[in-house]
This record gives C-alpha cells, sequence and structure tokens, in this order.
C-alpha cells in the first residue's frame, strides 16, 4: 500500500527542502517554497526477489543491431536543421522561450503545415484564439486539431479516440493530473505530467512536442529534471523589439547541438531566413569607422555578421565598457592585448561593442574583427565595406586560424566581397578563390596593413 508524505518545493528553481524556509537556500528567492504531496511507493528490497522476471537480454556493443531512426519532415527547414533531420518518432521535444517571443506561433505554424494528424492541446489559450491566430498564418493542414484541455487524463481519452501522429502541449506547466494533489505549475505536477506524456510518447512512438515557460533567470521553469527526461531541448531566443528570433538546441538526443535556426516575425507568421548574412549586414551609403564584417560559423552554416565598436574619450572618472553579443571578459582581453601588444592607450577611453542583429556570438573567430572594430573607431579610420575577417586573437597577440575557415571564405566570396583576412597559419587545401586572401600572425601586422 502506497503511503502519501509531504515535502517542500521551490517553485522558482525546484530546489526540495525538509521544512518551510522565508528564502530558498539554492536560489535565492523569497516565499517561493510551498508544501506539496508527493506519493512514493512501499520500499522493497531488491533481494526479495519480488520483481517482474525480465526479459531483455544484456548485449555487447558488437551484438547491437543499429537501426536508423524514422523522422517526420517538418516542412520546416530551419526547425529541422536544428532537430537534426527531423521530428524522430517517439520523441519528446521541450521548446522554451521568453513571453511574447513566439513559442506558440512557431508550433502552430508547423503543426499547420504538416501532413500528418496533428492534436494541438492547449491550456492557455481558447479555441477561438487559436482560431484567430491560424488564420493569420494561413495554415493548410486540416488534420490540425485544436482541444483546449488541462487534465492528463482528460487528454489521454481524447488521444485515445483520434490516434493523433503528432501531440503538441502548450503549455506543460498549465497541466495538472489527478494522480498527485498539487496545484498546476507545481515542481510536483510537472515532473508527473510529464512523466506521463513521456511514457505515452515511448509506448506508442508518437512524438510530442512540449512547450514550456522559462524563469526570470532564463531557465525553463520548474524541475530541472524535466530537462533530463526529454530527448529534444530547444531554446527560442531573440529580442522583442527586433525581428529576428533565434532557434538553438541546447540538448538533442538524435543529433547536433551546435545547429541554428533564424527566423523573422512578420504579421503573417514566423519567415524561415535561408541566408541570414543579407539581413545581418545593414546597408551603408558609405563605410563609417568602428563597422567591420565577421566570418562566422555556427553549426555548419557560415554567415556574415556586423561587429560595430564605438571608442570615446571617458566623461566620466572611471572608463566604461559595454558589450552586447560579445562576451564582456573576452573584450576586456582583446583591449588588454591591444595595449600591450600594440601599443595602444585604450584605459582612458569609453569602450562599446555591439553584434548588429541582436545575435549573441560564441565564436572565437570573430576576435579578430572585433579588434579592428575598436582601432577603426579609435583611429577613426573606416574599413573597406569589401572587406571581411576570420580569425581568432590570442593574448601573445598572435592570429590563430580557426575551423571551417574555406567555408567561410567560400561564403565571403558567393556575398561578394573583395577581401578576407585570416590567420598565416591556416592551412587551405584550396589554393585559389575568386577573392583575395590576406594573412596575418600577429597584431602589430595589421596595424600597419589597415592603419
Amino acid at each position: 500500500m502506497a503511503k502519501t508524505k509531504t515535502t517542500f518545493f521551490c517553485q522558482n528553481c525546484g530546489a526540495q527542502h525538509a521544512k518551510w524556509l522565508g528564502q530558498c537556500a539554492s536560489c535565492g528567492e523569497w516565499n517561493t517554497i510551498i508544501e506539496e504531496v508527493v506519493q512514493t511507493d512501499e520500499k522493497r528490497s531488491w533481494k526479495q526477489g519480488s520483481f517482474v522476471k525480465h526479459t531483455q537480454k544484456a548485449l555487447a556493443l558488437n551484438q547491437i543491431t543499429f537501426t536508423e531512426e524514422d523522422r517526420i519532415n517538418t516542412n520546416n527547414k530551419e526547425l529541422d536543421t536544428v532537430l537534426g533531420g527531423g521530428l524522430v518518432k517517439g520523441a519528446v521535444v521541450l521548446l522554451g522561450g521568453e513571453p511574447g517571443i513566439g513559442k506558440s506561433t512557431l508550433i502552430l505554424q508547423v503543426a499547420l503545415g504538416l501532413t500528418q494528424k496533428v492534436l494541438y492541446v492547449s491550456g492557455e489559450e481558447s479555441q477561438n484564439q487559436i482560431k484567430m491566430r491560424g488564420e493569420r498564418l494561413d495554415g493548410k493542414n486540416s488534420e490540425c486539431l485544436i482541444l483546449t484541455e488541462t487534465n492528463t487524463q482528460q487528454i489521454f481519452s481524447v488521444i485515445e479516440e483520434l490516434q493523433p501522429e503528432i501531440v503538441v502541449i502548450d503549455s506543460i506547466q498549465t497541466l495538472h493530473t489527478s494522480v498527485v494533489d498539487a496545484l498546476p505549475g507545481s515542481v510536483t505536477q510537472i515532473r508527473e505530467t510529464a512523466a506521463e506524456l513521456i511514457k505515452f510518447s515511448k509506448e506508442t512512438n508518437t512524438p510530442v512536442i512540449l512547450i514550456g515557460h522559462i524563469t526570470k533567470e532564463g531557465i525553463i521553469a520548474g524541475p530541472k529534471i524535466l530537462e533530463h527526461m526529454v530527448d529534444v531541448v530547444l531554446q527560442f531566443e531573440g529580442d522583442r523589439n527586433h525581428l529576428y528570433r533565434i532557434l538553438r538546441a541546447q540538448k538533442n538526443r538524435f543529433g547536433s547541438t551546435s545547429e541554428l535556426g533564424i527566423y523573422e516575425m512578420q504579421q503573417n507568421g514566423l519567415r524561415e531566413v535561408a541566408n541570414p548574412s543579407e539581413l545581418l549586414i545593414s546597408e551603408k551609403d558609405s563605410a563609417l569607422s568602428g563597422s567591420v564584417i565577421a566570418a562566422t560559423l555556427e553549426g555548419h552554416r557560415p554567415f556574415m555578421i556586423e561587429v560595430q565598436a564605438l571608442v570615446s574619450s571617458a566623461v566620466y572618472g572611471t572608463p566604461q565598457r559595454s558589450s552586447t553579443g560579445y562576451n564582456i571578459k573576452r573584450l576586456h582581453m582583446m583591449l588588454a592585448v591591444l595595449e600591450k601588444r600594440a601599443g595602444f592607450k585604450l584605459g582612458a577611453k569609453d569602450v562599446f561593442l555591439n553584434i548588429a542583429g541582436g545575435l549573441s556570438v560564441n565564436d572565437p573567430a570573430i576576435d579578430l574583427a572585433v579588434i579592428v572594430a575598436i582601432l577603426s573607431s579609435n583611429q577613426d579610420v573606416a574599413i573597406p565595406q569589401n572587406y571581411c575577417f576570420a580569425a581568432e586573437v590570442g593574448l601573445a597577440g598572435e592570429i590563430r586560424p580557426v575551423n571551417r575557415i574555406e567555408q567561410r571564405i567560400i561564403e565571403a566570396e558567393k556575398l561578394g566581397f573583395d577581401a578576407i583576412m585570416i590567420s598565416k597559419f591556416a592551412k587551405l587545401s584550396k589554393t585559389k578563390f575568386n577573392i583575395t586572401v590576406l594573412r596575418a600572425s600577429k597584431v602589430e601586422d595589421i596595424v600597419k596593413a589597415l592603419f
């Protein structure tokens, strides 16, 4: 006979506590700890031999036969790329993002673009609200069925009746199950409802897409185990003041986590951006100082981004250092390299750096573009618009090679750039390009060549 007990969970981070506390010891938030009922089974020793006989045999690695995952094409190239080639049957996908960023719009757009029967379960909006959005998105899938329900037992009864090929839950935080006595959105409810949906997905080989809310810290609300339980965790990023949205995979059991999907928010939904370089590079009448183009790489996709820098005399006592889309600590390193290796005294000047388009880039290949943009703004000398840069900068001031440099050169060539500057030590298998390849070994070489 199972017995029930209560325990205390933080509704912000999911940490468990033995007693009520005013402040969570894990995340530091106040008044977020709530008592919840947790049901535990009777403890039973594994030595008692009262378990069901296991029929699955343990096999050596060379005895296991490999079968390719059966994938569903979502008819959305950006999403398919991030997923690793499509939606795997029996997979559970968790999509997180800030409020109003377009999570529901993206998934409803995908559901309406599929040819399979889709059950879209919403616990946040009415059927009329979803119909208004669906008409704006101009969906063509007549097999997309809308259900507004939050009780998982009711949802499973509808699933048993309709037999959908794909199930969408919007959102996991609104669901509740009768198995546990806790409020919807609590840690216990999220864990139990997610476990039920995962069990259903694996037993019926039906893909399930879960939409999840995030906390103010930017992590998915609920217990951290939720991200461990699902197969794929996607993050939908972007600034609501910008048109661009970025889809990243934080976890993917069926593919790479280095791929990137880019969308543009429009009146009739999200448009897939096949060539992000054209959107991320702003049109200018003439070359401006402090604006430099960098050849970056996200996953297997090369594209060009615009790095903007502004160097000005510090009006206040302490010079300001600000960075948007680029690691601020790495910016401090680049400034130290310029002062130590190139002799530029920037200690009494404000330095502001921005990656145009609202992107956040971690590729070290934009280091060279960052340094050139800072020098360009400091000297007030414009870099030619047909130049781009792709190299990492070390602490000794050396220009280091980066991976897949030929892909970056070909992308720059395709977009009409006349010259690209790379490391002197980069190895190229192809010797002839329709673009001038400039090489440098030290920061001093950059200063002499450009300034």
